[in-house]
């Protein structure tokens, strides 16, 4: 690829990533999760522009773009070295921001079209057996209420309803139907599906509504948020982070349990409990098939597992 024309106008890195931010936000409808994502990788971005003496990006190559992701692999003072992943995500959005300003003809060409982003490590998702996620659910709820009885109903929904744990901290009470035991729940870009709960999720939930909620709410200035903190604002993606840690170390288990382990677990038992890939991707609100079958792939390995310690000829 080649910079902008010579003799274009000059191109300003802040307000262009200003107006690519502002762009996602208003027409794309990107959530606050993403853009505080993008707006950290853009800012990372030009900041390695202006070492190299870039305050044009008319004047970025395919070279630089390449360095940007080498740079992202070795790290520096202010950074670690990333993992393949992270940069890949930082790779995808500045290859996004790029485009945008080649689609809008501020830029004449796109240098970061022809970059590829470092291949990721094959890894399954990691999900636990059924008997940990009991343990874990009942020790959720092990403790004085309201709070305990809030953890209990959060980390229920998180398992019950494959919920993201931006899904579950962004649900108001208008979003659940105890009566049909179902549940709203918005994932990226703001799309919108309704899941199913358990009878255990809706006694949890029941019990939280009833003799919890009211009174973190007592301490804020009312919200339709469904799980409050103590000051009774919306609970923050850092006390659900909190909840779900307190609870797998009161359980004994592993370290690593996260609430996206939840997630990954409800996927992996619906499959091994005979629910086809299709309905596991509604779901979990997959846009792409793809995305789910890898969960697929989790109840293969583990089929491996028992055939080869079964099978008189699989040796």
């Amino acid at each position: 690829m080649t910079p902008a024309a010579a003799g274009a106008a000059r191109v300003d890195p802040a307000r262009a990533l200003a107006e690519w931010l502002t762009h996602l936000d208003v027409e794309r409808g990107r959530s606050r999760h993403t853009l505080t994502a993008y707006r950290r990788d853009g800012n990372r971005y030009l900041a390695f522009l202006a070492d190299r003496g870039v305050t044009d990006l008319g004047a970025v190559t395919e070279g630089l773009v390449t360095d940007f992701l080498a740079h992202l692999r070795t790290g520096d003072d202010a950074h670690p070295p990333l993992a393949a992943s992270s940069a890949a995500r930082s790779l995808v959005a500045v290859r996004t921001f790029h485009r945008f300003l080649a689609m809008d003809a501020v830029l004449d060409a796109d240098p970061a079209a022809a970059v590829a982003p470092p291949g990721r490590p094959d890894r399954l998702p990691k999900a636990l057996p059924v008997e940990d996620v009991t343990r874990l659910l009942d020790a959720a709820g092990t403790g004085d209420p309201p709070a305990s009885l809030r953890d209990r109903a959060f980390v229920e929904v998180l398992y019950g309803a494959g919920a993201r744990i931006s899904e579950a901290t962004g649900l108001d009470v208008d979003d659940l139907d105890l009566t049909d035991r179902v549940v709203r729940l918005r994932g990226k870009g703001s799309k919108e599906r309704l899941v199913p709960l358990g009878s255990y999720a809706v006694d949890a939930l029941t019990a939280y509504l009833v003799r919890a909620r009211p009174t973190l709410a007592a301490a804020g200035r009312g919200t339709p948020a469904v799980f409050l903190n103590v000051r009774g604002s919306r609970l923050s993606r850092q006390g659900a982070w909190g909840i779900v840690r307190a609870a797998a170390e009161r359980a004994g288990l592993r370290a690593g349990v996260t609430p996206h382990t939840l997630r990954h677990s409800f996927a992996t038992h619906l499959l091994e409990g005979g629910a086809d890939v299709r309905t596991v991707q509604e779901l979990l609100g997959h846009a792409s098939v793809t995305t789910t079958q890898i969960y697929t792939r989790v109840t293969v390995a583990q089929l491996r597992e028992v055939y080869a310690a079964s099978h008189p000829r699989a040796r």
